[in-house]
């Protein structure tokens, strides 16, 4: 029924229509109660003992995700199954001194103004930029393991703004031994295999897009500030960064590059007409739209994990290492990388890896795939009951209760 009918649909008695406004207001109704018996259940999972994880993950995934930031306080940390009753007290000033990071940091952090609520005063963003200095030393001091990389900032700037100083550092500490840990490595191998599954993802879906990327050797350095930056980079409204910390907190640790997945074969339309060069597409696709219909693709992005997990792609995302058709020229490869500002630490280890692999191995051109039919995944959008149900299943299984590396 399109929305003309529906605005002219009768009452149960049939003796009137309701008009524009009047479906506004019923939808408004609709919407406050489902919202407030999304609240109620939320509440309900948080005071139940032991805490129902399992329930807090469903609705951290369903739509709108976990509604406010007070609601965020309380739920993240059970997604990362922390104590907040034990908190680190705030550092001292010598965490700074003789501190290996520290340079990096601050330029990092003094170049992220737009991380700030707009308006927001400048003594005011100067405190929070300083505390959020002061998190990413802590964590790294703590952790030896970890190195740091640009763009882990803007992940705690995310939790700084949603939960505070305590708190975000317990939370960017487990999820930097957990979800984002095989970014902190010294080398970029990790997270080359995190970008491979991108393509695997694409062409099951959509092999005339996967083809069509195939073609233009635009490979996925596009997507590495997405990734290690859990969109919030990329995306302009805050809103929409926090919807997303919903969804990946309660999933497994690769839903980013599902979701990365999503956004591409949503803009299917827009790839296929462009230019088949590396320059065209690679600019094309690193421009993320601002009004993407977010709850779509996070329902759909739910769906193809649950269609194609995992431990299905790995074999293929392994062997993406030695068909890396994106650096086929060293000098197409070095010129889109510099287009990206968050992660030239990255794409610089990046880069002199990937010139290794050149000159050691010509890069090898991919069989066709025998599935030539388009999947009617982006169609069905699964009604996130049983997708979300799977994926919470699998992030339970993951969940953070052990010291884990994804890829060890």
């Amino acid at each position: 029924m399109d929305i003309e009918t529906q605005r002219s649909r009768p009452t149960r008695s049939g003796s009137r229509f309701l008009h524009q406004g009047e479906w506004a207001a019923m939808y408004a109704k609709d919407h406050e109660s489902k919202r407030k018996r999304k609240m109620a259940e939320i509440s309900q999972a948080l005071t139940a003992s032991p805490v129902d994880v399992a329930a807090l993950r469903r609705m951290a995934i369903s739509e709108g995700g976990l509604l406010t930031d007070e609601i965020r306080c309380k739920v993240w940390p059970k997604l990362l199954n922390i104590q907040t009753d034990d908190l680190l007290d705030k550092p001292g000033a010598a965490l700074r001194e003789n501190n290996k990071d520290y340079q990096q940091v601050l330029l990092d952090v003094r170049r992220s103004l737009r991380r700030f609520p707009p308006g927001m005063p400048d003594e005011q963003r100067e405190g929070l930029q300083e505390e959020l200095i002061d998190i990413i030393l802590q964590v790294l001091l703590g952790n030896p393991q970890l190195h740091y990389y640009q763009g882990y900032h803007d992940i705690v700037v995310t939790f700084l703004l949603v939960v505070g100083e305590k708190l975000a550092t317990a939370l960017v500490e487990k999820l930097s031994t957990h979800h984002l840990r095989d970014f902190m490595d010294p080398t970029m191998d990790n997270t080359k295999h995190i970008l491979n599954y991108l393509m695997p993802i694409i062409e099951r879906v959509n092999p005339e897009v996967h083809d069509f990327m195939q073609r233009a050797e635009v490979g996925t350095i596009f997507a590495l500030s997405w990734l290690i930056t859990w969109f919030g980079h990329v995306l302009s409204d805050f809103r929409h960064v926090v919807r997303l910390y919903d969804f990946f907190l309660a999933c497994h640790p690769l839903m980013p590059i599902y979701f990365a997945a999503v956004i591409v074969l949503y803009r299917e339309t827009e790839v296929l007409e462009c230019e088949c060069d590396m320059a065209s597409v690679h600019h094309l696709l690193s421009q993320i739209p601002q009004d993407l219909p977010y709850e779509t693709l996070i329902s759909r992005a739910g769906d193809l994990f649950v269609q194609f997990p995992p431990s299905e792609l790995a074999r293929e995302a392994a062997q993406q290492q030695s068909q890396r058709t994106a650096v086929s020229t060293f000098k197409d490869f070095e010129l889109v990388s510099a287009q990206q500002r968050p992660d030239m630490v990255l794409r610089r280890r990046f880069k002199e890896q990937l010139a290794k692999e050149v000159e050691s191995k010509a890069v090898m051109a991919r069989p066709r795939s025998s599935r030539f039919v388009k999947l009617a995944v982006m169609g069905l959008t699964v009604a996130l009951g049983a997708a979300a149900l799977a994926v919470v299943n699998t992030a339970l299984q993951w969940a953070p209760k052990i010291d884990l590396q994804l890829f060890p």
